[in-house]
């Protein structure tokens, strides 16, 4: 087998961070690499808490529990939409993993803190992670880019729909 080595949480974090599509290959194909996704999501949402400032531990708990919603939500979603409407080829399990990944750039969210420049940095990470997530769900689905951006669209709409739900219900 050609990958002799496994990377790291930290290398793979890296990786999706500079759009290595290697990095998206080996989680998407390493069912291993799930709770990985996780621990990054998890990362992601505290980096992002810490960056806004919100209301200590009940703040960082739920945007944890929203983080894995919303995690959840949109790779069901692309996966319906990417698999089952489009004709790509990937299970939810890649699409979790890959689609967790792409989220590592968002441990840079706790610069939302820096006074004045701070939600420049938020919106150049948030950015970030939309390519990173295009790139996730090319590699899982195994179609092209043209076809991952119109995934990603249309699985974003419902996602921010259901999201607004969920926060208004709760």
């Amino acid at each position: 087998m050609e990958r002799e080595r496994q990377r790291s949480l930290g290398d793979r974090m890296l990786g999706a961070a500079t759009l290595n599509i290697d990095v998206f290959e080996e989680v998407e194909a390493d069912a291993t690499a799930t709770k990985q996704a996780a621990l990054v999501v998890a990362l992601v949402a505290l980096a992002s808490a810490a960056g806004g400032v919100r209301s200590g531990a009940p703040g960082a708990i739920n945007a944890i529990v929203a983080a894995y919603v919303g995690w959840l939500l949109w790779s069901g979603i692309t996966y319906l939409i990417g698999d089952k409407l489009l004709g790509g080829t990937a299970t939810w399990g890649e699409l979790l993993r890959t689609i967790g990944f792409a989220q590592s750039p968002g441990v840079l969210y706790i610069l939302g803190v820096i006074p004045l420049l701070g939600w420049l940095a938020t919106l150049i990470v948030g950015i970030w992670i939309l390519l990173a997530v295009i790139i996730a769900i090319r590699q899982a689905l195994d179609f092209g880019t043209g076809r991952a951006i119109l995934t990603a669209i249309l699985g974003f709409i419902p996602y921010v729909i259901l999201s607004a739900f969920l926060r208004v219900g709760g």
